[in-house]
């Protein structure tokens, strides 16, 4: 079950719950066997070992749940941490399982242990079989996500979220079955914004036109680094705007952390990318930061020509 994006949480008959930075993750445990795997399908039980050798270990059987996969390294959230293990090396998963193991935070089901099927139950029903599965595990490594009926408590979450474990909160109606495929939740973000410089940027695929621009702060020994992107530029301001950035290409564009090929996942993007001096300030929006960076794609607002490069520093995102 997914969720659709809205400016502000419903009101009424709705639990709420922190909408966690994590990778997304249904558990299907049989007898013998335990299968995780991602919303897209794509299975994710060899690059967390440490999770499918506990849930074969628990007591309850034949059951699948819904919930989000997440490391903490001191007491943070590291979604960095959660991407160094799409890695093919058996050995070095096995290694980092060990290190910074993985924890499974649970807010749903789709069948209670014993294979019954519970998509239809309404929300306090199906809330209750996780209780007893975390109640009957005694393992830390998987947790209960907290929920709250209040309003009040759950705007005071969205206000915390966005720069650690959580980045918003969603809101599920409480009579509701479980609907998979379907964005019958509601998620609403934290948003904020933040002054970058444009130290690249890359080009629509097979397309000489700009595809999306490079996002830059200065660190505090006055490298730029790359921090994130927007892809969000108005058609026909494409040819002007691809003139303009060609026209300033030279230099390293990025003095410090610079931008990484394509990701296991998506590997559509092209590595690939031009420099450009560093002298175009944008304003985006943003809704998470990890590790330095931002954590999605920002949305474009508007261009500062009265902005110092200089000036846009990572106190803005702290």
């Amino acid at each position: 079950m997914e969720a659709r994006a809205a400016d502000a949480l419903p009101e009424g008959l709705w639990q709420y719950e922190p909408k966690w930075d994590g990778f997304r993750c249904l558990a299907f445990k049989g007898n013998e066997t335990v299968e995780l795997r991602a919303k897209s399908g794509e299975p994710l039980g060899r690059y967390f070992p440490e999770l499918t050798t506990m849930l074969r270990n628990l007591a309850p059987r034949q059951f699948v749940i819904d919930g989000e996969i997440v490391i903490e390294i001191d007491g943070r959230a590291r979604f960095d941490a959660l991407q160094m293990r799409l890695h093919p090396a058996e050995s070095r998963i096995r290694r980092l399982s060990l290190e910074t193991p993985a924890r499974l935070i649970l807010f749903d089901a789709l069948a209670a242990p014993g294979s019954e099927i519970v998509l239809e139950m309404p929300l306090a029903d199906r809330r209750r079989v996780i209780e007893d599965i975390v109640t009957q595990s005694k393992n830390d490594a998987l947790r209960l996500s907290p929920v709250t009926l209040s309003l009040a408590t759950a705007r005071r979450w969205l206000r915390g979220a966005g720069q650690g474990a959580t980045d918003g909160v969603v809101a599920k109606a409480l009579a509701e079955p479980y609907r998979p495929g379907k964005r019958a939740m509601i998620k609403a973000k934290r948003l904020r914004t933040a002054d970058c410089v444009v130290g690249g940027f890359r080009y629509l695929n097979g397309q000489r036109q700009v595809g999306s621009l490079l996002l830059g702060l200065y660190n505090e020994r006055g490298e730029l680094d790359h921090v994130g992107f927007t892809s969000t530029i108005a058609n026909d301001e494409r040819a002007a705007l691809t003139k303009k950035l060609e026209l300033s290409r030279g230099g390293p564009g990025f003095t410090g952390k610079a931008p990484s090929g394509p990701s296991r996942w998506s590997k559509e993007r092209s590595s690939k990318w031009e420099p450009v001096r560093p002298e175009t300030v944008v304003e985006v929006r943003f809704d998470h930061v990890t590790g330095d960076r931002f954590r999605h794609g920002t949305t474009l607002v508007r261009w500062r020509p009265d902005k110092s490069p200089r000036q846009c520093t990572f106190d803005q995102i702290a």
